[in-house]
Order: C-alpha cells, then sequence, then structure tokens
C-alpha cells in the first residue's frame, strides 16, 4: 500500500481510543475535519472501513480492529526509535511521558518535580493521571515511557522497581478521638468509605479488612481520596488513606488519624517501565532520584 503515514496510523489509534472524532482531533491537537479527512483516504486507500459511525459513537470494524493492532506495533516501533536516539545521548533529553495513579499523583508530584527539574534540566516532563488499567495499557502501547503506581502489577513485560513503603493510616470523625483503634477484622463491621470500583487502593483496603465481595453499598463509595475524608468528617463513617496523603487531605477535616499498632496496613510505591524500552538505564537513575526525593527525612 502506498502513500501510509505515521501521522495517519496514530489518527486511527487515537479515534479508536476516544470513540469521538472531536475528543480524538483534540487528543493529537488537530481540528476534527483534519483527522476525518486522513481517516477517510486511509479507508478509501485500503478500499474498506476502518470504523462504523454511530449517532454518537465511534467504533472500530472487524478489519479496523486488525489494523489497529499492526497500527500499534507500527507506533511503539516509531516511538522506540526516538528514544534510542535519546538513550544515545548524555541523560534524559527530550519528551518523558510519565504516568501516575490518583492516590499518587496530588502528594508524590509536588516533592518530585522540582527534583527531578534539577537533575534532568532539558527534559519535557508530560504526566498523564489515571487508573492502574489505563497506565499499563499505555506503557504496552507506547504512550507512555513509565508510571508510577503501586506494586506488584506483575506484568512479565514491564521492569518493576521499589520505591518506597508506605503506611496507610485510619480516619475517624473526631468525635472517635480516644477509642481503641480497630483491626482489620473490626473495620469489616464498620461503615467503611471506600474509593470506587477500579482503583487498586481500595482493593488493597479491602484485603487488609479481609472482605474479598463486599455487598453493593450505595453512596458509601468516593471518587477521589479528598472525598472520603470529607465524607467522614461530616460523620457517615470511617476511611483508609496512604500516609503521603495525610498532611494534604486532613487539614480541614474534622476528623481524627490514628496509625495502625499491629498488623500494618502498607503498600509499595514503584516505577515501571517497559523492558524493552532502549531507555531502561536512564530510567533506572531516574527512579534513584525519585527514591531519594521521597525518602523520609
Amino acid at each position: 500500500m502506498k502513500n501510509l503515514t505515521i501521522k495517519q496510523l496514530r489518527y486511527v489509534d487515537a479515534l479508536a481510543t476516544h470513540g469521538h472524532f472531536g475528543h480524538a482531533a483534540e487528543a493529537c491537537s488537530v481540528t476534527q475535519p483534519a483527522l476525518s479527512m486522513q481517516i477517510k483516504e486511509l479507508e478509501e486507500a485500503f478500499g474498506l472501513p476502518l470504523f462504523e459511525r454511530g449517532a454518537r459513537q465511534v467504533r472500530l470494524t472487524g478489519f479496523g480492529e486488525t489494523v489497529l493492532t499492526r497500527a500499534k506495533d507500527i507506533l511503539r516501533a516509531v516511538d522506540e526509535l526516538d528514544d534510542l536516539a535519546r538513550a544515545a545521548r548524555d541523560g534524559l533529553v527530550g519528551r518523558l511521558r510519565l504516568g501516575v495513579i490518583p492516590t499518587i499523583a496530588p502528594y508524590l508530584l509536588p516533592r518530585i518535580i522540582g527534583t527531578l527539574s534539577l537533575h534532568y534540566p532539558d527534559i519535557d516532563l508530560h504526566v498523564r493521571e489515571t487508573l492502574t488499567p489505563r497506565l499499563l495499557e499505555d506503557l504496552a502501547a507506547g504512550r507512555l515511557d513509565c508510571a508510577v503506581l503501586a506494586l506488584p502489577v506483575s506484568e512479565p513485560t514491564l521492569t518493576e522497581v521499589p520505591l518506597h513503603d508506605e503506611e496507610f493510616v485510619l480516619v475517624r470523625p473526631q468525635t472517635d478521638a480516644g477509642k481503641p483503634v480497630p483491626d482489620g477484622e473490626a473495620l469489616a463491621q464498620m461503615r467503611l468509605l471506600l474509593l470506587e470500583e477500579g482503583h487498586c487502593f481500595r482493593d488493597q483496603a479491602l484485603s487488609f479488612c479481609n472482605i474479598r465481595s463486599p455487598l453493593p453499598r450505595d453512596g458509601l463509595d468516593g471518587s477521589s481520596l479528598s472525598t472520603l475524608v470529607q465524607m467522614v468528617g461530616a460523620g457517615i463513617g470511617v476511611t483508609l488513606i496512604p500516609d503521603m496523603a495525610v498532611g494534604v487531605e486532613t487539614r480541614s477535616a474534622a476528623v481524627d488519624v490514628q496509625r495502625f499498632r499491629q498488623a500494618k496496613p502498607k503498600r509499595t510505591v514503584g516505577m515501571v517501565w517497559r523492558r524493552s524500552s532502549p531507555l531502561a538505564d536512564q530510567l533506572n537513575g531516574m527512579a534513584d532520584v525519585v527514591r531519594s526525593a521521597i525518602a523520609p527525612g
């Protein structure tokens, strides 16, 4: 096939990801007509439609799914050529795409961005905050260079490097101050507020409480740690938050914060990247810098 361009493949990938011409165009920083025209030209060149156009959503056709799989391989290889050039230079330079999960990003990024800028003055840092499954997808597709999340992810194609172990703390209404700190089994019997489905922190909290299949509890799930803490302050229940979030989330809430004395719940914060990444050595060095920036004291 003649005249196939990398740009067209990126547009196909974006449209498949967003399922909407306008959103895909925005993600690619082009106008919607420009993106639509490139997709149409590609379909005409193939002689087959790549997308099924609906009133509100765009879906891949069967042929489109096959093309997208090959397109992702090509785009990943092209991105790794750029990584290869960056790896040949001294240190990290140019664009670096970092993913971070929501229960880490607001608390860790302010502590490390300045440090990274000092150590790597020539990087152009792009940060994406989203849930772990999406970060892993973006890493596999080459849309991210590395990610900071909770380990383990147990993905054989990724390198995992631990950065920091941190405890979870109990947040309860201020009126409960002075009461004994419950253990996991006791917490399971309380009105435990959790992040909504999809957050790995939710699963970690459930594991500590030995709750495997919680019943649906309308109104007791939140979309952020901030929401959970404010709900606790209003007397709705209790929750767990990671230690790094305490200073930010509890300063304006009427809550009591306590640490667990035995069987302390905790998580390992770490960095991951593709094993095949030409930037592996540089990312190892970057992990050391981040580890030093978040070390206690």
